[in-house]
Protein backbone atom coordinates (compact mmCIF):
# COMPACT_ATOMS: atom_id res chain seq x y z
CA UNK A 1 0.00 0.00 0.00
CA UNK A 2 2.82 2.50 0.81
CA UNK A 3 4.21 2.30 -2.94
CA UNK A 4 1.11 3.03 -4.35
CA UNK A 5 0.31 6.33 -1.85
CA UNK A 6 4.06 6.89 -3.19
CA UNK A 7 2.80 6.78 -6.43
CA UNK A 8 -0.09 9.35 -6.19
CA UNK A 9 1.90 11.96 -4.48
CA UNK A 10 4.57 11.63 -7.30
CA UNK A 11 2.01 11.45 -9.51
CA UNK A 12 0.64 14.85 -8.14
CA UNK A 13 3.73 16.77 -7.76
CA UNK A 14 4.75 15.86 -11.42
CA UNK A 15 2.31 18.56 -12.49
CA UNK A 16 2.59 21.10 -10.17
CA UNK A 17 6.67 21.29 -10.55
CA UNK A 18 5.68 21.27 -14.43
CA UNK A 19 3.51 24.73 -13.42
CA UNK A 20 6.02 25.68 -11.27
CA UNK A 21 8.62 25.55 -14.08
CA UNK A 22 6.14 27.14 -16.49
CA UNK A 23 5.95 30.28 -13.89
CA UNK A 24 9.22 30.36 -13.28
CA UNK A 25 10.29 30.82 -16.97
CA UNK A 26 7.54 33.09 -17.94
CA UNK A 27 9.15 35.51 -14.90
CA UNK A 28 12.19 35.41 -16.94
CA UNK A 29 10.93 35.75 -20.23
CA UNK A 30 9.14 38.81 -18.77
CA UNK A 31 12.22 40.49 -17.15
CA UNK A 32 14.17 40.23 -20.52
CA UNK A 33 11.53 42.17 -22.70
CA UNK A 34 11.40 44.83 -19.63
CA UNK A 35 15.44 45.29 -20.60
CA UNK A 36 14.66 45.07 -23.91
CA UNK A 37 11.73 48.02 -23.51
CA UNK A 38 14.71 49.99 -21.86
CA UNK A 39 17.44 49.51 -24.57
CA UNK A 40 14.40 50.47 -27.04
CA UNK A 41 14.33 53.43 -26.15
CA UNK A 42 17.74 54.66 -25.91
CA UNK A 43 17.84 53.18 -29.75
CA UNK A 44 14.44 55.44 -30.17
CA UNK A 45 16.43 58.61 -28.75
CA UNK A 46 19.10 57.57 -31.12
CA UNK A 47 17.15 57.10 -34.36
CA UNK A 48 14.94 60.69 -34.18
CA UNK A 49 15.91 64.30 -34.18
CA UNK A 50 13.24 67.09 -33.97
CA UNK A 51 13.52 70.04 -36.54
CA UNK A 52 12.10 73.39 -35.82
CA UNK A 53 10.12 73.97 -38.82
CA UNK A 54 6.21 72.84 -39.58
CA UNK A 55 7.25 72.94 -43.54
CA UNK A 56 6.73 69.01 -44.14
CA UNK A 57 7.32 68.88 -48.04
CA UNK A 58 10.62 70.48 -47.86
CA UNK A 59 11.72 68.19 -45.26
CA UNK A 60 10.46 65.33 -46.88
CA UNK A 61 12.64 66.42 -49.98
CA UNK A 62 15.62 67.41 -47.55
CA UNK A 63 15.54 63.83 -46.18
CA UNK A 64 15.40 62.51 -50.07
CA UNK A 65 18.38 64.78 -51.34
CA UNK A 66 20.33 63.64 -47.86
CA UNK A 67 19.97 59.94 -48.95
CA UNK A 68 20.86 60.41 -52.49
CA UNK A 69 24.11 62.43 -51.45
CA UNK A 70 24.93 59.01 -48.88
CA UNK A 71 24.45 57.17 -51.95
CA UNK A 72 21.22 55.80 -51.42
CA UNK A 73 18.53 54.53 -54.35
CA UNK A 74 15.04 55.65 -53.24
CA UNK A 75 12.86 52.50 -52.90
CA UNK A 76 9.37 54.53 -52.29
CA UNK A 77 8.30 58.42 -50.47
CA UNK A 78 4.89 58.96 -49.14
CA UNK A 79 4.84 62.71 -48.78
CA UNK A 80 0.90 62.46 -47.54
CA UNK A 81 2.22 59.43 -44.57
CA UNK A 82 5.53 61.06 -43.93
CA UNK A 83 7.95 57.88 -44.95
CA UNK A 84 10.84 57.34 -47.28
CA UNK A 85 12.61 54.47 -47.98
CA UNK A 86 16.18 53.76 -49.48
CA UNK A 87 18.14 51.57 -50.12
CA UNK A 88 22.06 50.99 -50.68
CA UNK A 89 23.50 47.90 -51.76
CA UNK A 90 27.15 46.71 -52.08
CA UNK A 91 28.86 44.07 -54.82
CA UNK A 92 31.66 42.77 -55.38
CA UNK A 93 33.00 44.30 -58.71
CA UNK A 94 34.48 41.09 -59.99
CA UNK A 95 31.74 38.55 -59.54
CA UNK A 96 28.62 41.48 -59.95
CA UNK A 97 27.02 39.74 -57.68
CA UNK A 98 25.06 41.88 -54.15
CA UNK A 99 26.45 40.32 -50.87
CA UNK A 100 25.80 43.59 -48.31
CA UNK A 101 22.16 45.62 -48.07
CA UNK A 102 21.59 48.61 -45.77
CA UNK A 103 17.66 49.67 -45.90
CA UNK A 104 16.50 52.97 -43.96
CA UNK A 105 13.29 53.95 -43.80
CA UNK A 106 12.53 57.52 -42.32
CA UNK A 107 9.41 59.18 -40.98
CA UNK A 108 8.31 62.46 -40.74
CA UNK A 109 5.27 63.46 -37.67
CA UNK A 110 4.90 66.88 -36.19
CA UNK A 111 5.88 67.37 -32.60
CA UNK A 112 4.00 69.75 -30.93
CA UNK A 113 2.73 73.06 -32.78
CA UNK A 114 6.23 74.20 -34.19
CA UNK A 115 8.78 70.82 -34.99
CA UNK A 116 8.71 68.33 -36.67
CA UNK A 117 10.03 64.31 -35.55
CA UNK A 118 11.88 62.76 -37.54
CA UNK A 119 13.02 58.84 -37.05
CA UNK A 120 15.19 56.79 -39.30
CA UNK A 121 15.59 53.47 -38.72
CA UNK A 122 18.01 50.85 -40.73
CA UNK A 123 18.64 47.72 -41.56
CA UNK A 124 21.81 45.92 -42.11
CA UNK A 125 21.31 42.78 -43.81
CA UNK A 126 18.02 42.73 -42.32
CA UNK A 127 19.11 43.41 -39.00
CA UNK A 128 18.66 46.38 -37.18
CA UNK A 129 21.34 49.04 -36.71
CA UNK A 130 21.68 49.57 -33.28
CA UNK A 131 25.39 51.80 -33.29
CA UNK A 132 24.84 55.55 -33.31
CA UNK A 133 27.03 56.56 -35.57
CA UNK A 134 25.03 56.06 -38.50
CA UNK A 135 22.52 57.79 -37.21
CA UNK A 136 24.83 61.10 -36.33
CA UNK A 137 25.57 60.89 -40.22
CA UNK A 138 22.84 60.55 -41.63
CA UNK A 139 21.62 63.31 -39.53
CA UNK A 140 24.30 65.97 -39.76
CA UNK A 141 23.84 65.70 -43.33
CA UNK A 142 19.96 66.21 -42.97
CA UNK A 143 20.65 69.27 -40.95
CA UNK A 144 23.07 71.01 -43.61
CA UNK A 145 20.77 69.69 -46.36
CA UNK A 146 17.74 71.35 -44.11
CA UNK A 147 19.76 74.44 -43.65
CA UNK A 148 20.38 74.89 -47.37
CA UNK A 149 17.09 74.69 -48.13
CA UNK A 150 15.93 77.21 -45.36
CA UNK A 151 18.83 79.67 -46.93
CA UNK A 152 17.91 78.68 -50.78
CA UNK A 153 21.25 77.47 -51.83
CA UNK A 154 21.80 75.28 -54.25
Amino acid sequence: MTSDRLKRKILLLIPLLGLFLLLAACATTHDRLLDMDTSQVQLRSIQSRAFDTTDKEKTMRAIIATLQDLGFMLDRADYTLGVVTASKARADSMQMQVYATLRITVTVRPRGEKQLLVRASAEYQRSPVTDAKPYQNFFNSLEKAMFLEAHQVD
